[in-house]
């Protein structure tokens, strides 16, 4: 089974893939996962990257194309794989499209965990941490105990600055003007599936599976 996975930064992609990863028994592959192999492995591909990287420079599409192909023809992608990060431009699903057909094969799905703005923002803006012990809580979800103090260790409470509303809005900017485009493009070609990512997370999995199947 060949998957894209789609989906919203706070629509829980992570915790999904790693059910959909173990139910299905493919591989969870990521963009970040690929990038550091290359970089650690001083491969090729991962010198040229770095070299950018250094720069500051964006790592060219066609740098981060070839480390999927690569990684897809790993002897673990043979009976199939789960895609998170890729592909994140219509240049990229292409350039996917064209060497699935290179070797005869295609894409199952392209799965889009959908989850509404506004719930998005709720949900990541509401977020805090120890920065003492590490434990997690949400200002409504998930509050703790004493208002602004950590349950297990008493220290106060934090908000990451990847959870303020401005960063929060900034990073689904991005995603909005690079994904959506990129939904059209499966929509086009009857491969998105969109399954619901406000419920519960099992709730959520129950409707992946709908959509994939079961592999029993």
């Amino acid at each position: 089974m060949k998957i894209v996975l789609l989906g919203p930064p706070g629509a829980g992609k992570g915790t999904q893939a790693k059910s959909i990863s173990n139910r299905y028994s493919i591989p969870h592959i990521s963009t970040g996962d690929i990038f550091r192999k290359n970089i650690s492995e001083n491969t090729p591909l991962g010198i040229e990257a770095k070299g950018y990287m250094d720069n500051g420079q964006l790592v060219p599409d066609e740098v981060t194309i070839n480390m999927v192909k690569d990684r897809l023809q790993d002897e673990d992608c043979t009976s199939g794989y789960l895609l998170d990060g890729f592909p994140r431009t219509v240049a990229q699903a292409n350039a996917l499209n064209e060497f699935l057909i290179s070797r005869e094969e295609q894409l199952d799905t392209s799965l889009l965990i959908e989850v509404p703005i506004g719930f998005i923002l709720e949900r990541m803006t509401g977020r805090r941490v120890c920065p003492s012990c590490g434990a997690s809580y949400h200002i409504k979800f998930n509050p703790p105990n004493n208002d602004g103090k950590c349950d297990l260790c008493g220290s106060e409470v934090i908000q990451r600055k990847d959870d303020t509303v401005e960063t929060v809005k900034e990073r689904l900017d991005v995603y909005e003007n690079q994904t959506q485009p990129l939904i059209e493009f499966y929509k086009s070609k009857n491969l998105l599936s969109v399954v619901d990512g406000t419920k519960a997370i099992n709730e959520v999995f129950k409707g992946i599976c709908k959509v994939l199947g079961s592999n029993d």
